[in-house]
């Protein structure tokens, strides 16, 4: 991470804390505008896998961010990004879920679809018995291929049950529903996770740096209340969190590398 970086994250993180204390439309106006980039970051991954526009799916997650910024507590000790995104991604799906169905068939094929049917019955009542694929496919006057691409892109449009079987054991089913992770608990754990990052982040600090960050941001003490804490000016309370916030960024990079 550049210095550039971690200065506009650290300035991020004091602005955060300033909405928290006194909310208004230009702070959160200001934040919004710093972290456009998760909004376009996650608009472009979520445009690649349906067909709405791009812009669409910007403007929405405008509102996801806002979203965040009003429900962020700095004092949690999670980042930003990895708290905002979850909320941008969301507006953006409970967008496309109201526009319709999530897969896309086309109407040729929809119309195919309920023609078939009609065949369908008139060939039971015909033959005697269900027709087959192929006499439903020679009477819609397409072929097998088509016709089965039909009807399982009917099939896929219909909502899947939790209880249905994905994988059958010996003694036992494993269903769709018991696939699905536990959200609240991956979230909580990743919470947990970033505070022991931090906390460690944190004890790497010279005493005092660590005591200016830990009452600004988790106590919510002006600067300066903690200049008259640990003796010094709220000029050098100010120095002290941006050069302690650049080490615990530096320290969390290098965590990361290494775990990856």
């Amino acid at each position: 991470m550049t210095a550039t970086q971690s200065s506009v994250r650290s300035h991020s993180m004091e602005l955060l804390l300033a909405y928290k204390q006194n909310p208004t439309v230009a702070l959160r106006n200001q934040l919004v505008k710093m972290n456009a980039g998760l909004v376009r970051k996650v608009a472009h991954r979520v445009s690649h896998q349906c067909a709405e526009p791009y812009e669409d799916l910007e403007q929405i997650g405008y509102l996801g961010l806002i979203r965040a910024i009003e429900r962020f507590n700095p004092g949690q000790g999670c980042a930003f990004s990895s708290f905002a995104v979850p909320y941008i991604r969301g507006e953006m799906l409970h967008f496309l879920r109201d526009r319709g169905s999530a897969v896309k068939v086309p109407r040729r094929w929809q119309d195919l679809q309920k023609e078939g049917q009609k065949v369908r019955q008139e060939l039971t009542k015909t033959l005697g018995r269900l027709p087959h694929d192929r006499e439903v496919a020679e009477a819609l006057n397409i072929s097998l291929h088509e016709w089965r691409e039909i009807k399982m892109a009917a099939k896929n449009r219909l909502p899947l049950s939790l209880d249905a079987t994905v994988c059958q054991q010996v003694d036992s089913s494993i269903t769709l529903g018991e696939t699905i992770p536990d959200m609240r608990y991956q979230a909580l754990q990743r919470l947990e996770e970033d505070r022991q990052q931090l906390q460690r982040a944190l004890s790497q600090l010279e005493d005092k740096t660590r005591a200016a960050i830990e009452f600004v941001f988790f106590s919510d003490l002006s600067r300066k209340e903690v200049a008259e804490r640990i003796g010094v000016s709220p000029m050098t309370v100010t120095r002290r969190i941006q050069r302690g916030m650049e080490q615990m960024m530096a320290y969390l990079q290098v965590q990361t590398n290494v775990a990856s």
